[in-house]
Order: C-alpha cells, then sequence, then structure tokens
C-alpha cells in the first residue's frame, strides 16, 4: 500500500531563516524515490508559497514535492505545475456574516478573493494599532484594497482573516467558533512576529486535515499510512487525523505533550520525523 509523508512549511520545513535545509530536500527527494507520496500542507497562499521558493532561488522542479495543499486546505494542487485538483470558497452572503462577527469583536481584518487570485484582499484596519497587520500589509500592499461603505465585496473569497495583536482568551475564541460554526474557524500564531493570533475563518470543512484525508482518499492511501510533521496550531488537526503525527520543538507548549517530538526545524526536524517514522536509516 503506498505511504504519505506530510509536511507544514513555515516553522517546520523552514528554517527560522526561511530557508530549507539541504538535507531535508535530500529526504523529500529520498521518498519519493522510494514510492512515498510527498505533500507540503501550509498556510500560505499559492502566490506567498511560491513567492517563497522565488526568495530561495529554488525552482518549482527542484522541489520534491508530489502534491501542494495551500491557503490550510482552500486549494490543493499537483506539483510541479498548474493543474488545480480541488478548490473552496465563500460566497458573498457567507462573508458578510463572518466579517459582522469580526466587527463586533472590533478585529482588524482582510478578505481574500477566491483561488487562484488569493494574493488580492479587501482590508479593515480600525484597531489604531497593529504592527503584525500593518507587516502584512506592507508585503502585499499591491494587492490591497480598503473595505469602504462603496467597496464592493467578492463574489468568492478563499477566507477572511483576523490579526489580533498580543493573542485572544480561548473562550472567546470559542464563543467566535459557535457564532461562525457554520464555517472552519482556524487558529494560528502569525509567522511574521510569531506572537500575534492569527484567526482565519475558511469554508465549512476546510482544513489542513480535511483536505489531507481528500487527498489521501483520492489517491488510496489508507490513513495509517500517513506520516504528518508540524509546528503550529493549524497542524494540530492534522497530527492528530494522521497515522503518525510528529511536532517540532518550537512549538506551543500545550501541544507538546501530545505528539511525538521530532527535534528543530533548523536542524532538519522533518528528517528525524522521518526517520523515527520509519522511512529512512
Amino acid at each position: 500500500m503506498s505511504a504519505m509523508f506530510i509536511t507544514d512549511f513555515d516553522g517546520t520545513l523552514l528554517t527560522d531563516h526561511k530557508r530549507i535545509r539541504g538535507r531535508d530536500l535530500d529526504t523529500l527527494a529520498g521518498l519519493r524515490a522510494a514510492g512515498v507520496i510527498t505533500v507540503i500542507a501550509t498556510g500560505r497562499s499559492l502566490y506567498s508559497f511560491r513567492r517563497a521558493l522565488e526568495h530561495m532561488e529554488l525552482a518549482p522542479e527542484d522541489l520534491p514535492l508530489d502534491y501542494l495543499i495551500f491557503s490550510t486546505g482552500a486549494g490543493i494542487m499537483a506539483w510541479p505545475g498548474d493543474r488545480m485538483i480541488r478548490s473552496c470558497s465563500i460566497p458573498k452572503e457567507g462573508v458578510l456574516e463572518i466579517t459582522a462577527c469580526f466587527d463586533h469583536f472590533g478585529f482588524d481584518y482582510m478578505i481574500h478573493k477566491a483561488i487562484p487570485d488569493t494574493s488580492y484582499f479587501l482590508f479593515k484596519f480600525t484597531s489604531g494599532r497593529n504592527s503584525d497587520f500593518h507587516r502584512r500589509m506592507a508585503m502585499y500592499s499591491n494587492f490591497a484594497t480598503p473595505l469602504g461603505t462603496e467597496t464592493t465585496i467578492y463574489d468568492q473569497s478563499t477566507e477572511v482573516l483576523a490579526i489580533v495583536p498580543g493573542g485572544f482568551p480561548r473562550e472567546q475564541l470559542d464563543a467566535i467558533r459557535r457564532e461562525l460554526s457554520g464555517f472552519s474557524v482556524i487558529q494560528a500564531t502569525s509567522p511574521l512576529d510569531h506572537k500575534s493570533l492569527w484567526i482565519e475563518v475558511f469554508p465549512s470543512g476546510v482544513s489542513k486535515s480535511a483536505s489531507s484525508q481528500w487527498l489521501a482518499r483520492h489517491l488510496g492511501v489508507g490513513r495509517r499510512m500517513v506520516t504528518a510533521v508540524g509546528n503550529d496550531y493549524n497542524d494540530e488537526d492534522l497530527l492528530d487525523w494522521a497515522g503518525q503525527g510528529f511536532l517540532m520543538d518550537n512549538s506551543p507548549e500545550s501541544l507538546k505533550n501530545k505528539f511525538m517530538a521530532s527535534g528543530s526545524n533548523n536542524e532538519c526536524g522533518v528528517s528525524r520525523a522521518a526517520k523515527s517514522a520509519g522511512f529512512l536509516k
């Protein structure tokens, strides 16, 4: 039976300096050569993921990858190339429901256009202070449009993202999940300042685990043959679902007693996970 190896990107396959260690690239290549299906599951949009590869001067065909799950599972594509296998979106009325909730909490947020144009977004900034929000705005300023009374919301959107500086109480996050029960509400630590909380709302059923499960079924891979490795809250469901789940040392303390440890993202933790899973000698 085929096996599948799924790795998160930021904080897992990427070092703190936003590079991929040569040993980890060799590990992915070795897995593919052995017939293991290799997958990256990232919260990044397709545009952001490709831009990260460009910054590393790594050509898409030089990344030993079979499939990319991006935007936290809203999209799946075969790699390399542009063959989209699956994509999900939120209709306008759903976005209005989400933004009404975020407005109630006074969040700063961004509404991202549907795949494949996810890099374009509408934004609303009202808090007055939010350095992580400003940092992300600066990175994607060419794609940003302020959300005003005359702004037309997209007919379809990939997600609505709120950036909350300083974190957010678990009880209030649970309350948001109850209020937005018709959607998938996912928390993640900001990959920019590593402190702020990102609350990402996707179509119902969208998550890293749900998309990984869909892909595994599509390819005829059983759950027990799936190994996954990650480092943050938005990987928790994936590591729970996989036959074997491994966690980086640079993870929230609340996750560390739930999964097998796999070392640091700066010291080839992905390769260590592959070895612990029995893929490497």
